[in-house]
């Protein structure tokens, strides 16, 4: 049985998620007469699959593993293969696969022909539950991960959970940080599963990992529908910007790791720093503090980061997206759903609380 997550933005669109689900390609992507599929290799055999069941002229595009697809090069290149295939705007591009291929497939989309349809069909639980929603797209620079990009909403999302049957358990592990992250910021439920159910959510085809997986597409959908482009964040209204709770520190680790450690190990660890960090501004208590360490570390995730770094990392927070004028911001909590921002904190601070994520 498949459930259904509407995204009530501007251009309204439906989230279908369930086993089997993959199977509404066709209709999803609307009568196209052209369709071009952007897959990783390891996705090349599957995509043809769904190519066959098509009725459309079907282009596949592979694209390199991970975060290497999310480059100018590969992007010219999507665009050279839609130019030679002759696209126009009443085709469409499909993108198959993690977060990665799917950041990079709806900017293509996005970007052709001024925006052409699109239709995201994640494959792993982290792009399910992050990448896929949202209408978020880009490609990373040598300056940082994701500073080119543009708002490019699909048409429909086919969060398909036969494809969690494959991935190794540290790849659930990544999008497990993401719905920890959204139980926090907004769900208490979720994170009664994390505590009481640790083991289901690590194995695919549970109930418990299903109920988390709807549960946290609907905070995202809820916050997206809101603020779809960050608008209301500004001054001390947190709007979509709630979305980055734990992101300013793991984008910094990230690119200080070149883009190697997976992103929910990151996330996990960039909430632990914010939860010491709104400990230490007077706002959250100890035992928030903690709670933030039993739910990601009883998946297994990563809680610390290695001692003296501090100030590469610090340099690098300088190109976060969520900087007002010059400060640093970050999206904090007092409690569960209780988010407030924190600007251009005390740099005293900061070093103190990443000092004491070290230990």
């Amino acid at each position: 049985m498949s459930q259904v997550v509407r995204v009530n933005t501007a251009s309204p669109y439906d989230v279908a998620v369930g086993h089997g689900v993959v199977a509404g390609l066709g209709e999803a992507v609307g009568g196209a007469a052209k369709v071009a599929i952007l897959h990783p290799k390891v996705l090349r055999e599957r995509a043809a699959e769904l190519a066959a069941g098509l009725d459309a002229e079907v282009t596949l595009i592979q694209l390199p593993k991970g975060e290497k697809a999310k480059t100018t090069r590969v992007l010219d290149g999507c665009w050279q293969v839609l130019a030679d295939e002759g696209f126009t705007r009443s085709d469409a591009v499909v993108g198959l696969g993690g977060g990665a291929t799917t950041d990079l497939a709806g900017f293509v989309a996005g970007t052709w022909l001024r925006g052409v349809r699109y239709v995201s069909v994640p494959t792993t639980l982290l792009a399910m539950v992050d990448a896929a929603v949202g209408g978020k797209t880009g490609i990373n620079l040598k300056a940082g991960k994701n500073l080119v990009g543009a708002f490019w909403e699909p048409k429909a999302v086919l969060a398909d959970l036969d494809f969690l049957t494959s991935l190794p358990v540290d790849d659930l592990r990544g999008g497990l940080a993401e719905m920890a992250k959204h139980g926090f910021i907004a769900d208490e439920r979720t994170l009664e599963l994390f505590e009481t159910a640790p083991d289901a959510l690590l194995r695919a085809g549970s109930d418990e990992l299903t109920e988390a997986v709807v549960r946290s597409m609907e905070v995202k959908a809820s916050v997206v529908s809101g603020d779809l482009r960050e608008r209301t964040s500004v001054g001390d209204a947190v709007g979509r910007e709630l979305l980055n709770y734990g992101h300013t520190l793991a984008h910094a680790i990230e690119r200080r790791e070149r883009y190697t450690m997976p992103h929910g190990h990151a996330v996990s660890i960039g909430s632990q720093f914010a939860a010491l960090l709104s400990a230490n501004l007077g706002h959250a208590d100890a035992a928030f503090v903690e709670r933030h360490r039993s739910v990601f570390g009883g998946v297994g995730l990563p809680l610390t980061y290695e001692a003296g770094v501090w100030d590469e990392l610090r340099a690098t927070m300088n190109l976060d997206k969520k900087s007002r004028g010059g400060s640093l911001r970050f999206v904090l909590l007092d409690d569960v759903a209780r988010p407030f921002i924190a600007e251009a904190p005390d740099e005293g601070v900061l070093a103190d609380t990443y000092d004491q994520l070290t230990r």
